[in-house]
């Protein structure tokens, strides 16, 4: 299988008329629905009081970061956001994680580029859940990653790139394997985003980035395992 539909055709994009540059009017965020309908009335968000969690609060604040201070991150910050997207608890059952998967196949790798972690070098690793330890892969230019992520450079500290390894899903679900990859790095994305606000870091994600150059960036084939998302992270002003 090419699995082509979850592969980023951001390069066609350049030279697409959309809609919107014809001035086409921009769809409702919103199905519409009858004017007589039966609407019923929901709590405000500033007044929900359940448990009064720190996580829901955390959650009103999550926003896509993309200026980011100096501050170099710690290898704590890092282990932190590691553990949240796809950390495993008990080694002993790696199919049990942070993030959920469909059927526990977690077709996902991860993989880092580090700018400014201390102690750590400027390089590209990969992220090995089972040990939670760091797999150094080698030095790489900033300037392919930034060509690579269509021009996208927020001077973050560190950058996550989620791969996939397709048949590690189709082995169970065969063509089914696509939609669950996306919605697995749907999954692990957002997880970075709420371990971020809760702890003075922030991220973007990043959909728009160029297939083939990124694949050729991490080393890896485009086909038995290719990219799929992206995310800057970097230190918040307090």
């Amino acid at each position: 299988m090419e699995y082509n539909v979850i592969k980023s055709n951001w390069h066609l994009f350049r030279t697409t008329v959309t809609d919107q540059n014809k001035g086409v009017p921009m769809p409702p965020y919103e199905k519409e629905y009858p004017n007589d309908s039966v609407l019923i009335d929901l709590i405000p968000y500033d007044e929900i009081t359940i448990g009064n969690n720190p996580v829901y609060e955390t959650i009103l604040k999550r926003r896509s970061r993309r200026r980011f201070t100096e501050e170099p991150m710690t290898i704590m910050d890092l282990s932190y956001l590691l553990i949240a997207t796809q950390g495993i608890i008990k080694p002993s059952r790696p199919m049990f994680r942070t993030s959920p998967s469909g059927g526990a196949r977690h077709g996902l790798e991860t993989y880092l580029y580090v700018e400014n972690v201390t102690g750590l070098e400027k390089s590209l690793y990969r992220y090995l859940p089972i040990e939670n330890k760091l797999l150094w892969i080698g030095n790489k230019p900033k300037e392919d990653l930034t060509k690579a992520l269509a021009g996208q450079d927020f001077n973050p500290a560190v950058t996550f790139i989620w791969t996939v390894v397709p048949y590690r899903i189709a082995w169970r679900y065969a063509h089914a394997a696509e939609k669950l990859a996306l919605l697995d790095v749907g999954h692990v994305c957002q997880n970075l985003y709420i371990a971020c606000e809760a702890a003075r870091m922030g991220t973007c994600a990043i959909g728009a980035y160029l297939q083939e150059e990124l694949d050729k960036f991490l080393h890896v084939d485009g086909k038995k395992e290719f990219a799929i998302y992206a995310s800057p992270v970097g230190k918040l002003k307090e």
